[in-house]
């Protein structure tokens, strides 16, 4: 089985930030996460990321903000979406 892309969006924000996520259903989990989902989300303005989440080999499931990388407990593509977008939406509002 190869990779099969499961969702994939982006936007561009009226504040001229982008806002993107991509997720496949991969055929081996991405060491060490458990689940087989590669993913990855990023909201950024001016070239700068002030969201992300990802499942980076080695790393496993984190999320960024801003400068900081913090672990993501990763439950569903469903929950993925939600939270990323509850992060994009904190962000902006916090600007």
């Amino acid at each position: 089985m190869k990779a099969e892309l499961i969702t994939r969006f982006k936007t561009v924000m009226d504040d001229g930030g982008v806002m993107e996520l991509v997720v496949w259903r991969v055929p081996e989990p991405v060491p060490p996460t458990e689940h087989g989902y590669k993913y990855r989300a990023v909201y950024a303005v001016a070239g700068q990321r002030l969201v992300g989440f990802d499942n980076e080999r080695g790393k496993g499931d984190h999320q960024h903000a801003g400068d900081q990388e913090l672990p993501y407990n990763f439950t569903s593509v469903d929950q993925l979406v939600e939270d990323f977008i509850a992060a994009v939406d904190a962000a902006r509002s916090a600007t």
